[in-house]
């Protein structure tokens, strides 16, 4: 729904990658709104997977990867097509900030919890259970009620958000890093649709940190990765917690085989005392 009336925008493709819930019913009614092209995977294939399929699919020169737990905040679209408006080799990332209390809600926009939460509701007022909630009408009418509420990072957290500082500072202060694809994000980024099939989208074979091997490449043939200042995505975090890269290393080992070169233990350690601003500095100074 945050897309309705974006400027700029020629087509809106979502991959269903295999729910199990309603949401065919939710894509049918919002293409009364939206200029929507729907792709359903019987089984899920992966994130990876599903959007190269999107890819392959769209039909416009400009791909904007978004992700179906964020909304899109007034101007995104155009923020990015402005981005890449005198260059064709840029990478471009907005900003994506976590929106609070969402985490706990199975439906942001009713306030259903989880089961595992309701006890929370118990602990709440009317008031602090409605002001949890997303609703269509706030997005449509009064979208700085959910700005407001929102902070920057993917989740809530100092780690997360100290993280999503670091990585925009580098973007407009080191633009010549031979490291910025490390500040790649997931969603809220943009490429050329030429240059992502060309460079053959995402490994399929890489399900976390997809998005900064994808940049890698790009970067290695002559791309920049560049902010895109207005375009931001705010993430209704609606679980708990997230994979931990310095833990879940099953990425890692398919990286580390396509690119024996690529820094990893030096962005490991980066993740690990991202808090320490010299350490920060120093990875993307290199």
């Amino acid at each position: 729904m945050s897309l309705i009336g974006q400027a700029g925008l020629d087509e809106v493709v979502v991959v269903d990658d295999g729910s199990q819930d309603a949401t065919p019913d939710v894509l049918a009614a919002a293409t009364r709104d939206l200029p929507l092209t729907c792709l359903r995977h019987a089984t899920p294939q992966g994130r990876s997977a599903a959007t190269n399929a999107g890819a392959t699919t769209a039909r416009g020169d400009l791909l904007i990867f978004l992700d179906g737990d964020t909304l899109s905040g007034p101007g995104l679209v155009a923020a990015h097509v402005a981005a890449h408006a005198d260059a064709d080799d840029r990478i471009g990332r907005g900003e994506t900030w976590n929106l609070r209390c969402t985490r706990f809600l199975s439906d942001p926009e009713h306030g259903v919890f989880w089961a595992h939460e309701a006890h929370r509701a118990t602990l709440m007022s009317t008031a602090e259970r409605t002001a949890a909630c997303v609703t269509p009408a706030q997005i449509r009418d009064d979208f700085d009620a959910i700005r407001r509420r929102a902070a920057p990072g993917v989740y809530p957290g100092a780690g997360p958000r100290r993280l999503h500082e670091v990585e925009m500072q580098a973007l407009r202060e080191h633009p010549t890093s031979s490291r910025l694809w490390a500040a790649a994000s997931g969603s809220n980024l943009s490429v050329r649709r030429d240059r992502f099939l060309a460079a053959g989208g995402l490994d399929a074979a890489i399900d976390l940190n997809e998005h900064r091997e994808l940049a890698y490449r790009l970067c290695a043939g002559g791309a920049c990765l560049v902010p895109v200042e207005g375009a931001f995505t705010y993430h209704l975090t609606h679980r708990t917690g997230w994979r931990d890269p310095l833990t879940d290393l099953g990425w890692a080992g398919v990286f580390a085989d396509r690119h024996p070169d690529a820094p990893l233990d030096a962005l490991a350690q980066f993740w690990r005392t991202v808090s320490a601003p010299e350490a920060s500095a120093a990875f993307f100074a290199a």
